[in-house]
């Protein structure tokens, strides 16, 4: 039987004494009860301290932006804190890009079809139209924007249009796009993509074929946020499979398509839990 969600407070600061001690006596003074904390210091001289608390909050909806006001102006602005806190009923919504490829698209679903994800997708977009009947079936909108030769900036034009204002998180499913750094700061939300090798080893294009020319002995994935940078983004999640000199680029591909999913759906599911604090171009995740 699932547990019923509790609130979830996350901060990032300076780490310094009391910090807990600080955070623990705020909750307590209005009811709240701790039911799981994780914290984790880089340093105790001189570092960075992360924590994730879940907690029991006896108040209304009504009462959520006063307790807001009050953690800020009491705990998190002395300790200099970037923190968020999240309510039970906070749903993120999701939007996924799919290229070709859809078995990241058709897993993450497929999950959250299962109630395997703590968020709505709401939206999903891809550069070629094969994949709208199967996304519908899901009830879930499809939209079609092409990409092509010349018009990439017409096509970030479209998906800002229908992207801006309307998600919380964007999830590159094997999106074969390229995002520009205009496109992300002006669409002003995460965007986690799964990279199908283990970074930072054969980013870009074709890592499959260059691994093989390389004879790597492991293969893997990466799931990451998405900067202006290819590939380049703070890594949340990774994994690896052996392999040999047996397999071909065909079988890489296949057995690569199992980790792709399994690591970006533990990223997504991570993220949209509150598990995932960025520290500069490195995350924690609790």
């Amino acid at each position: 039987m699932r547990r019923e969600r509790g609130t979830r407070l996350t901060i990032a600061c300076a780490d310094r004494p009391g910090i807990v001690a600080d955070v623990a006596g705020f909750l307590r003074d209005r009811g709240a009860n701790i039911v799981h904390s994780d914290q984790h210091s880089t340093d105790p001289v001189g570092g960075r301290f992360f924590m994730r608390m879940e907690v029991m909050l006896p108040i209304e909806p009504a009462e959520r932006a006063g307790f807001d006001q009050q953690f800020d102006e009491r705990v998190a602005r002395p300790a200099g804190m970037r923190w968020r806190i999240s309510y039970p009923d906070d749903r993120p919504r999701i939007a996924i890009l799919v290229s070709r490829e859809d078995h990241c698209l058709f897993d993450l679903l497929w999950r959250r079809r299962r109630e395997e994800l703590d968020a709505e997708i709401v939206l999903v977009v891809s550069n070629h139209a094969h994949h709208g009947h199967d996304v519908t079936a899901f009830d879930v909108p499809f939209h079609h924007v092409p990409v092509d030769p010349g018009e990439k900036r017409r096509a970030e034009g479209e998906l800002l249009q229908l992207l801006r204002g309307q998600v919380d998180l964007v999830v590159l499913a094997r999106y074969m796009q390229i995002l520009s750094g205009e496109f992300l700061e002006q669409l002003a939300v995460p965007v986690i993509n799964i990279h199908h090798s283990f970074l930072p080893s054969f980013p870009g294009r074709g890592p499959y074929a260059r691994a093989k020319k390389r004879g790597v002995k492991l293969i893997g994935a990466t799931a990451h946020y998405v900067v202006e940078e290819l590939d380049a983004g703070p890594i949340i999640e990774q994994d690896v499979l052996r392999v040999t000199h047996r397999d071909d680029i065909e079988h890489l591909e296949q057995l690569g398509r199992d980790i792709e999913r399994a690591v970006l759906a533990r990223a997504v599911r991570w993220h949209c839990e509150d598990r995932v604090l960025i520290d500069g171009n490195t995350t924690v995740v609790f």
